[in-house]
């Protein structure tokens, strides 16, 4: 782990209650929302408002990238568009549903855009159609793992 996201990491715990010291020395994760710098900017920063507590990916990323997915009570370091650390979240919910079922209330639980279903869906079907892989289509049956998580601990620099 980069040494300003082990400090940042550091303070985080520095802060907790004694009873929270069972927690793992380092993070569950550490990620920037998006697919490019702007975008994670933006997104870090609706987190850190407290207007973005939603988030999903394609299922299908987790076993081609070969990573776990998220589970509840995981805390992740989130980035900016920089790499640098904005914030700590936590996973309070994970659930697997077909993207062309994902509630409106979900969709403006991500807190982008105009906060619509019709504005998720749209953004979202792009995003996922740039992350194809050659053998798989964007699909409106295709599963994705939606997850709900709380600010727990935001830098003092503002963004």
């Amino acid at each position: 782990m980069k040494a300003d996201i082990l400090e940042f990491w550091q303070g985080y715990l520095a802060g907790l209650q004694p009873s929270h010291f069972d927690r793992e020395p380092e993070p569950d994760s550490v990620f920037s929302f998006g697919d490019s710098s702007e975008m994670a900017d933006q997104l870090a920063i609706l987190v850190r408002q407290g207007i973005k507590t939603a988030t999903c990916s394609a299922l299908s990323s987790y076993k081609e990238d070969q990573t776990p997915q998220p589970q509840k009570g995981n805390l992740s370091v989130v980035l900016d568009g920089s790499g640098l650390p904005v914030c700590v979240i936590e996973t309070l919910e994970v659930f697997v549903a077909p993207f062309n079922e994902v509630s409106e209330r979900f969709a403006y639980e991500e807190g982008e855009g105009d906060r619509s279903l019709a504005y998720w869906r749209k953004a979202h079907q792009n995003f996922f159609s740039r992350h194809c892989s050659k053998d798989r289509v964007f699909d409106e049956r295709m599963l994705v793992v939606c997850e709900r998580f709380k600010l727990v601990y935001a830098s003092r620099a503002e963004l």
